[in-house]
């Protein structure tokens, strides 16, 4: 027989005749020799062979037992798991009886799942198209009421997906449609190199692309932890820009009409004021002078008022200045700069700045241009200064200032990269700016100076968080509404909100309290990994050192934290209409609900403890240490003993327990506290 396995039938049955046969007989052999020797009567002869012949006939019964109850079920259950690993339809003649009896849901679910799974197989392609059928109709209804422009390229940009604002804009354009190549669609160098050099974490890039007689304003995200893929999202700037040159284009044709009416003002007031002989002829003079006088006014007057809305015009563009970092800016600078071989080196403390993205990165990459050129410098230090309502822009070289006719030249160079092709001055005045040179007090450097709009903001941008393991969730969509009747609910289309506390200690009804509350979301029988509540309590009284040894929390850390009567309505919002999970439930509403606690916590409870009782009557150990190790379920190293790690166990453990609930029948909210409550022995888990 090989070490290991279970003998066979035969062998065993032999082997325990052979056992029974043996002791049988040398206890018979033994009473023949002792009735011999002690020659015994009556009741003390009986006792003699009594216990003689017990061996034998002990272990002959507990054979028999052990055959029946045991081996039997264990060839029985052998017989039936060889039959299962051939054929999932194949028939079930050997039931688990015996000692093995309660196997035979969970044995009726793996045979169950089995067969599922082969005719899921047998139905793959089918269900693989109505599926995609189904993501590509949700994906359709979304992209069809978004008025933004997207597309959606691979690693080759080859378009992916478009939306019907992206066919409207590129409406009759051959080149649009899947698998074909963006190049094709929008080929410009800036955008080649913008695609190259697009960071992988999902920042944005903006830039100014051309499109027959339109300018598009394009921004660029590389999507994050994909193979290259790359969304674009564009909208038309054309009439913005249009608008806002068309409104610097009337400001230059005011200026003389203002300055002729000016002019013509003067004229006439000195005429009149040379008019003091009171005379016919003069007095006609006098009129037309004043006549003049009142219509040049009411040109002038005019003109004023169409510069007062040609400025509320400008303000009203000013709306397209937007936050930047100075950082961000800098990094995208040096990103257009690196094709010239030039480079910028931020210095000092960044902040934040408004400004035209495109327009004002085209500005001063023209600026730093001039600047190499000017200095024979390849690279510039670069410097935000904040100032009153301002903050200043400095580019800084070893060398002398820029003399003031040499700055007002570089302001007239038009960027033609950009729509209209307006010059730098021109986007200076857009920023209410202007620029000028000054030396450094240690006379070996010199600045550009160029000042902004100051945005009021302090701080860094928020690091961009992780990905969420959870994108979308169709399944939601099958869920029962909200009104259903709770008791009849599916298990697994319950909203559950697993629990667990961290206490000073654990006598709470003398005193102890919680110090810490963490929890986490089930929906649609799935762990919402960011769905999280975490929250520390200050007490109102000091935590023992034995209790800091189980959960680690000392008295500082819970310093400044607010009290429970302040943690437990945010806790109950959190919650909302979910059902609670909790292991030693009975433990954790207790600390939740100490007397005057004023929040009712009046939902149903599950607690996985009793439930695990439940299945498992007849095995020893239901902590969540014991049940982790036995439904192997992973514990991060420090998530054990605090109240967040606890939690999110706990909520793994329900998942885990819960295709054992319906093998058994168990698949409401009804007959699950139906079970839970046949396993509660009334035990008080926190006195």
């Amino acid at each position: 027989m090989a070490r290991g396995t279970l003998p066979k039938r035969q062998r065993l049955v032999g082997l325990w005749l052979a056992i029974s046969g043996v002791t049988l007989f040398g206890g018979a052999f033994l009473a023949l020799w002792l009735d011999a020797e002690l020659a015994p009567d009556g009741a003390a002869r009986l006792a003699i062979w009594l216990a003689c012949l017990s061996a034998g006939t002990l272990t002959f019964t507990l054979g028999a037992v052990l055959a029946r109850h045991l081996f039997a079920p264990l060839r029985h259950l052998h017989v039936l798991l060889a039959r299962l690993a051939a054929s999932p339809d194949a028939r079930a003649d050997y039931p688990p009886e015996g000692w093995l009896r309660d196997l035979g849901s969970d044995l009726d679910r793996i045979r169950d799942g089995w067969r599922s799974d082969r005719e899921r197989l047998a139905t793959a392609h089918t269900e693989g198209a109505r599926s995609a059928a189904r993501i590509r109709q949700e994906l359709e209804a979304l992209l069809q009421v978004l008025d933004t422009p997207l597309l959606l390229c691979d690693r080759h940009h080859r378009l992916m997906l478009f939306n019907h604002a992206a066919e409207s804009l590129f409406e009759g354009h051959p080149c649009l449609g899947l698998g074909k190549r963006l190049e094709a669609l929008l080929d410009t160098s800036s955008l080649q190199d913008a695609l190259r050099r697009l960071p992988d974490d999902g920042s944005p890039r903006e830039l100014l692309l051309p499109y027959g007689n339109r300018w598009l304003r394009c921004v660029l995200r590389r999507v994050p932890q994909s193979h290259g893929e790359t969304l674009l999202t564009l909208s038309d700037t054309t009439e913005a820009w249009a608008c806002d040159m068309g409104t610097r284009t009337s400001l230059t044709e005011i200026v003389p009409a203002l300055r002729r009416h000016g002019a013509s003002l003067t004229s006439a007031a000195d005429a009149l004021g040379s008019v003091t002989e009171i005379t016919p002829e003069s007095h006609t003079l006098r009129e037309r002078l004043e006549a003049v006088i009142t219509e040049e006014g009411q040109a002038l007057g005019d003109e004023i008022a169409h510069l007062g809305a040609l400025l509320d015009d400008m303000q009203r563009q000013g709306e397209r200045l937007v936050p930047m970092w100075s950082n961000d800016l800098f990094q995208a600078l040096n990103e257009r700069l690196a094709i010239s071989s030039l480079h910028l080196v931020p210095i000092g403390m960044p902040a934040w700045l408004k400004a035209d993205a495109p327009a004002l990165l085209s500005m001063l990459v023209a600026l730093i241009q001039r600047l190499a050129e000017y200095s024979g410098s390849h690279s510039f230090e670069a410097e935000i200064l904040l100032g009153n309502k301002r903050v200043y822009l400095d580019l800084i070289w070893s060398g002398t200032p820029i003399r003031q006719y040499q700055l007002t030249q570089w302001c007239e160079q038009r960027l033609e990269t950009l729509p209209l092709s307006p010059c730098i001055g021109d986007l200076l005045r857009q920023h209410a700016s202007d620029i000028w040179s000054l030396s450094d007090a240690d006379g070996q450097h010199a600045r550009l100076r160029l000042p902004l709009p100051a945005e009021e903001r302090v701080g860094a941008p928020p690091s961009r968080p992780a990905p969420r393991p959870e994108f979308h969730d169709f399944g939601i969509a099958d869920l029962p509404p909200p009104d259903a009747e709770l008791a009849a609910c599916p298990l697994r289309q319950l909203e559950i909100v697993a629990l667990d506390t961290e206490t000073t200690g654990l006598e709470l009804r003398r005193g102890d309290c919680v110090i810490s509350i963490g929890a986490c979301r089930i929906v649609n029988a799935r762990l919402l990994a960011n769905d999280t509540f975490e929250q520390r309590v200050d007490p109102g009284r000091p935590i023992p050192p034995s209790s800091t040894a189980i959960h680690g929390l000392t008295d500082s850390d819970v310093a400044g934290a607010p009290p429970l009567p302040v943690v437990l309505p945010r806790f109950r919002d959190y919650i909302g209409d979910a059902v609670l999970l909790a292991h030693n439930a009975a433990f954790d509403m207790l600390a939740l609900q100490p007397p005057g606690a004023g929040v009712e916590f009046c939902m149903p409870v599950l607690d996985t403890l009793l439930l695990s009782r439940a299945l498992d009557a007849g095995l020893d150990g239901h902590d969540l240490d014991t049940l982790a190790e036995r439904y192997d379920l992973s514990i991060p190293d420090g998530a054990r003993h605090t109240a967040l790690g606890d939690a999110r166990l706990t909520a793994e453990l329900w998942l885990t327990l819960l295709p054992r609930l319906e093998a058994r029948g168990i698949d409401t909210l009804e007959a699950l506290l139906t079970l839970q409550a046949g396993a509660f022995d009334k035990e008080d888990a926190s006195a």
